[in-house]
């Protein structure tokens, strides 16, 4: 199984705390996502994408959305198929979205 990215929102709860609830998920069953950073990983032009893990997490805040924009010209540079660009546009969508809502953050979540 590949990273899924999930877009979380920010959201009051009880006593004046906040949870993130998914607002949209990108999935990557075919390990489209993985791909795509190991093409990239380890060149120093992606370091926030080369902190992405397979079995672990990653989180992006709203303030770090703007660098993982640039990082994804680095993976559209790279995609090589039609599923792969797809993928690239779908993930630098939920990237502008997170940008312009500092209530949001993005996680690359592995199994």
């Amino acid at each position: 199984m590949g990273v899924d990215v999930v877009l979380y929102r920010a959201v009051a709860s009880g006593s004046g705390g906040r949870r993130v609830v998914p607002a949209e998920v990108l999935p990557d069953p075919d390990e489209v996502l993985l791909g795509l950073v190991g093409r990239v990983r380890g060149t120093g032009r992606t370091p926030l994408l080369d902190r992405v893990d397979p079995v672990g997490e990653l989180v992006v805040s709203a303030g770090q959305a703007p660098q993982l924009l640039a990082e994804l010209r680095c993976l559209a540079e790279v995609a090589r198929s039609t599923p792969e660009m797809t993928h690239v546009r779908r993930l630098d969508r939920l990237a502008r979205r997170c940008r312009q809502d500092r209530e949001m953050e993005i996680r690359f979540e592995g199994d």
